[in-house]
């Protein structure tokens, strides 16, 4: 079986997406080499639907030879177990200053949640809805599952700023002892990635630029606006140092090297039998994958693996060949379908 380093990674993103900008800055700084495709901002997305058979409906999206992972908080936790440091790779889980390990539980548990669904919803509440066309609100709508208002949404918005701020003093107070990273790690780790992506996406992102007037004020918060300054400059750094990017391919070439490939991972998930007993389901019976948030677009496979922290479906695209698809266990339901009557 090759390792994942021999095989293709493939990032599926596209520019202005808060969290493709994580999956970025990981793979950044894990010096991973990964080639990206380009996918439109809205649905449908065919080249990961139709070619590979994967209806998730949020982005990003990374594949490694023939498994897909899908989340940003699982492809951290896969980036990490397949590049280690050990092989000459990055690490997002380093050590803290002074000795100790890394508390990689809590780091992954503030990530998804408090980061990527805490900041990153009031963060997607920031933005000038009363200036985007029709096709995105309709678009965003069936994301959340309810009709966007955009009048609504600008006339809440000092609410969602003034909530914003109280998340900074958090991060103030965090930083008070005058540590250089979130988690006083010997260097950023998935803890500092994960919020900074957020307040990095509304500094960088034109429409949202008002932010740094209303809300970022140095006299308030000096210890998070350098650090917010110290984690880009880190980046933009590693980035000049090691740019990790191969290429961008079409959809269609990317289809044809993870069909193509072989799996590198799909031995490190084990069946629990526990758990997919609690959950209803069976090896090898056809279920759906969705999230239980927002986006709640089910993916349908065979059912091929199963742990407290993700599980795997084979999912098949127009091309006949399967791939093997990786969602988190954390905010995703996982269903047996009902079995299509023959007439």
């Amino acid at each position: 079986m090759p390792s994942a380093a021999q095989l293709p990674v493939i990032l599926y993103h596209y520019d202005a997406s808060p969290v493709s900008r994580k999956v970025r800055h990981i793979l950044t700084i894990k010096k991973i080499p990964h080639f990206t495709v380009e996918v439109p901002m809205t649905h449908p997305r065919p080249d990961l639907a139709d070619r590979l058979g994967v209806k998730y409906r949020l982005v990003p999206v990374l594949a490694i030879g023939n498994d897909v992972y899908c989340d940003s908080s699982l492809i951290a936790s896969v980036l990490e177990r397949n590049f280690t440091p050990a092989e000459g790779f990055g690490t997002i889980f380093p050590k803290r200053k002074g000795g100790g390990t890394a508390d990689t539980g809590m780091i992954k548990a503030l990530a998804m949640s408090y980061a990527d669904r805490a900041l990153g919803a009031l963060g997607s509440l920031t933005l000038p809805y009363h200036k985007f066309k029709q096709d995105f609100l309709d678009d965003r709508s069936d994301w959340f599952g309810a009709k966007v208002d955009p009048q609504a949404i600008m006339a809440n918005q000092p609410v969602v700023v003034s909530t914003l701020s109280s998340h900074l003093a958090l991060i103030e107070e965090q930083l008070s002892d005058g540590r250089e990273w979130l988690m006083d790690t010997e260097t950023p780790g998935l803890a500092d990635i994960s919020v900074h992506y957020i307040w990095d996406w509304m500094l960088s992102f034109r429409p949202l630029r008002y932010i740094k007037n209303e809300l970022l004020d140095d006299a308030k918060f000096p210890a998070t606006l350098a650090w917010i300054s110290r984690m880009s400059a880190y980046i933009a750094k590693e980035n000049a140092a090691y740019n990790s990017v191969l290429d961008n391919l079409s959809g269609e070439r990317a289809a044809e090297l993870i069909t193509s490939s072989m799996s590198a991972d799909i031995n490190a998930v084990s069946f629990d039998a526990v758990e997919a007993s609690r959950l209803k389901v069976k090896l090898r019976d056809v279920v759906s994958v969705a999230p239980t948030d927002n986006g709640k677009v089910p993916t349908v496979g065979k059912l091929v693996a199963l742990n407290k922290e993700e599980v795997v479906i084979e999912t098949v695209g127009f091309s006949g060949k399967p791939v093997h698809c990786h969602f988190p266990r954390l905010y995703y339901s996982v269903r047996a379908e009902e079995p299509v009557a023959k007439l």
